[in-house]
């Protein structure tokens, strides 16, 4: 019997893409010289977070919130890499693995993930009141409670829609989604058993069951499902309960992602995760050779400092 792989999941960043394994997560970001910057970091070893990651629904709230402060972070390191390359002053190195200064690693490690934790928030906020309002626009003509859930779920997924589409224009964002793609291909491969080379990877689908994408999906479907148990009326109560939900509709949509996950070797239980699938043919494009190189760059560094596990900052 074959011993089972390592799980790892990654994240596209500004010219570059992230991946993270069972401790530690890394980025890779290509320079104009060709050469790679990285950037490192050891997953939190703290009890009791762990402790939280095996309760049901609570831990799919934990990883989120940790995904969104680990990854502003490596975000924020792409962009500065991006803007120095743009501002051309910086002498190329070979290759370069960036530490942070001692004094201030405390305070800068708690600002970034208190501001990727908000952002999320924000935007979870604003993705979930905006079609309340819409909805209760047209309680004229739809005056029941589940035509306005279905009102509102409807909404929310256009809105969704309408967003991704529109930003995929932006030439920023769809090189971001072109590393997405890579990402995707990547872990395809390595999850199929193949050799990391641009050629197999290639070949692989830039979609993946565990995307983020797939998981925002979830949030819309399981969003209809608990609206059905609590009052629209009046607004300022639909409004209330919508927030006081955010952490429900998350933790479900979690463990149904993983659940869709774990059956997709199944012959009908894989439809489960084919809506989150289709969702990700507009947040994912098919990558060049050179962005592939970026992934693989990127994972190979992972797998080189999971062995070693040292000289690694803490996240």
């Amino acid at each position: 019997m074959s011993e089972k792989r390592p799980v790892y999941g990654g994240q596209a960043v500004i010219e570059g893409i992230m991946f993270g394994g069972r401790k530690h997560t890394v980025t890779a970001v290509r320079k104009k010289d060709k050469t790679f910057e990285y950037f490192q970091l050891e997953k939190s070893t703290n009890k009791w977070l762990l402790k939280l990651k095996k309760i049901p629904l609570i831990r799919g709230l934990v990883g989120i919130f940790e995904s969104a402060a680990i990854g502003s972070r490596h975000m924020n390191f792409s962009a500065e890499v991006y803007e120095e390359e743009t501002d051309e002053n910086k002498d190329n190195v070979p290759e370069v693995v960036v530490e942070e200064k001692e004094p201030s690693k405390l305070l800068f490690t708690l600002s970034i993930a208190v501001i990727g934790i908000l952002s999320f928030l924000a935007g979870k906020f604003i993705f979930t009141i905006i079609p309340v309002f819409i909805a209760d626009f047209f309680s004229p003509i739809f005056p029941s409670k589940i035509g306005q859930i279905i009102l509102e779920g409807t909404f929310k997924f256009l809105i969704l829609l309408l967003y991704l589409y529109a930003i995929s224009f932006t030439p920023m964002i769809r090189r971001v989604f072109q590393y997405h793609g890579a990402e995707h291909k990547l872990i395809n491969t390595y999850e199929a058993g193949l050799n990391l080379t641009v050629e197999n990877i290639k070949m692989q689908s830039r979609l993946h069951y565990r995307c983020g994408s797939s998981f925002i999906l979830f949030t819309i479907l399981v969003s209809f499902v608990v609206y059905m148990f609590v009052p629209i009326e009046p607004l300022w109560v639909r409004l209330l309960n919508r927030i006081l939900l955010i952490p429900v509709v998350l933790g479900i949509s979690f463990e149904l992602l993983q659940i869709s996950n774990s059956v997709r070797s199944l012959p009908v239980l894989r439809f489960l995760g084919y809506p989150g699938l289709w969702l990700q043919l507009l947040t994912t494009k098919e990558p060049t050779n050179d962005q592939i190189e970026v992934a693989i760059a990127s994972f190979n560094k992972l797998i080189e400092i999971e062995k070693n596990d040292n000289n690694i900052i803490k996240a």
